[in-house]
């Protein structure tokens, strides 16, 4: 996959991406991620990319011709029609379903705005999307961009070690992470929950997996409630298996109760 950055301050995004799981999925060629300096691109004589809004207001605003042409020679680079994506508060909203739909992608080009943003006309002729990072303003568009590499390179096969490194994660599949711990064993009279010292995977997935749900229903009520919506057979199914379950180990341990009283009658 390879994500394209258009924006007038590279130096700011190159700073993040050589460093931790980005920097690696990079340097091992598992992603590719390019910074492009939207700068380059004006036809100014004094590398001017932005001019006073038409109709009154305070700030500036990016002009089209320098973002076009920039984006423009991006998409001469790609062998298939990239998505083209303007980082901006009135965009969808990214989440993890987002991020997955963007993952499959072969390659993004996500377009950066700044000061009062940037020439309406461009983003129609560019037929961009809008996306969000959240309800709230930041200077810029490179925070939210490197967002969405950090989000979308994660997903990518070879960034980190397994699936499981990202699949039991917050939001991945609809609940909040379970908690973690780690070393010492007793940390201040606090202990780690003894289920996940016992060696038994299968009931530390188990645990794992109620805790989860447990620390969504405190946190998420929202996450939570739709989870049981969109799971509903799903969990129903898992509810009788564990009925049949508890049945059989009653059943089992009557008869094991059974034959101790009728040994304990048969003694002399």
């Amino acid at each position: 996959m390879r994500i394209d950055i258009a924006t007038l301050f590279p130096e700011m995004c190159d700073s993040v991406l050589g460093t931790s799981v980005l920097g690696r999925g990079i340097k091992n060629g598992f992603i590719e991620i390019h910074t492009h300096d939207i700068r380059l691109y004006t036809e100014d004589k004094h590398r001017n990319v932005d001019d006073k809004p038409y109709g009154g207001g305070t700030g500036l605003v990016m002009q089209a011709q320098p973002i076009y042409d920039c984006i423009r020679a991006i998409q001469a680079q790609h062998k298939t029609p990239p998505r083209v994506i303007y980082m901006s508060p009135q965009g969808e909203t990214l989440t993890q379903g987002k991020v997955r739909e963007l993952a499959a992608e072969d390659g993004l080009i996500l377009l950066c705005g700044h000061y009062e943003g940037v020439d309406q006309r461009v983003l129609e002729e560019l037929n961009a999307e809008e996306l969000s990072v959240g309800d709230y303003v930041l200077t810029g568009g490179e925070l939210p961009a490197l967002i969405v590499c950090d989000a979308v390179a994660r997903l990518q096969d070879g960034v980190l070690p397994n699936e499981d490194a990202y699949s039991i994660e917050s939001h991945y599949n609809g609940l909040l992470e379970f908690p973690q711990y780690s070393r010492p064993e007793v940390w201040r009279g606090r202990t780690v929950p003894e289920i996940l010292l016992c060696g038994d995977h299968k009931k530390v997935a188990e645990w794992q997996e109620q805790a989860a749900l447990e620390v969504t229903r405190l946190k998420r009520p929202d996450m939570y409630e739709k989870y049981l919506s969109d799971h509903a057979e799903e969990l129903a199914e898992k509810a009788a298996r564990e009925a049949k379950r508890a049945e059989r180990k009653r059943r089992k341990e009557e008869r094991r109760q059974l034959k101790g009283d009728m040994n304990n009658d048969e003694a002399p």
